[in-house]
């Protein structure tokens, strides 16, 4: 499966976000918050964590962004990941989970989880289904304190990034 961007003119990148571009990540994930899909984030959260998050540009413009969570020194959790209404069925969101997952290489995590109602897209990548009880770190951490948590939709899948061997 190829990615096929939408319009010929996208000059796509990658990369972590600036501060000055928090409000313009808010912007694209607040229709899904309001939504209830999505649980809402505030600007100093993404401040505090501006080193975890990853934007998609097409030049100037951010298309869309995801986030990672680190839980201890081996499991993190993709978050966040939000693409611009305009801009959504074109693989910017597969674009982002494979360098959210390059990102938990290159900082030593074993796995990633992600708990979401997107499963075919995480799954087309390599994604398996688990139970989140078994992430007891991602249960007492923000699944207890959810106001979602009585009505949770969402599957827990887990990404092994190693074969149990150390790297």
């Amino acid at each position: 499966m190829s990615f096929q961007p939408k319009a010929a003119e996208f000059r796509l990148g990658i990369r972590p976000p600036a501060e000055s571009e928090i409000g313009a990540i808010l912007s694209i994930f607040e229709s899904e918050v309001r939504a209830g899909k999505m649980l809402p984030r505030s600007a100093e959260e993404i401040r505090k964590r501006i080193t975890d998050w990853l934007v998609i540009t097409d030049g100037d413009r951010i298309l869309g962004c995801v986030s990672l969570v680190f839980f201890n020194d081996e499991l993190c959790e993709v978050r966040s990941l939000a693409v611009d209404p305009a801009e959504r069925g074109g693989g910017l969101g597969s674009l982002l989970i494979k360098a959210a997952i390059e990102m938990a290489k290159q900082r030593g995590m074993q796995r990633v989880l992600t708990l979401t109602r997107a499963t075919p897209v995480f799954e087309r990548l390599g994604f398996r289904r688990d139970f989140v009880a078994n992430f007891p770190e991602k249960v007492w951490k923000d699944c207890a304190p959810c106001p979602l948590r009585e009505r949770c939709d969402e599957v827990a899948l887990i990404y092994p990034l190693y074969d149990g061997e150390e790297s």
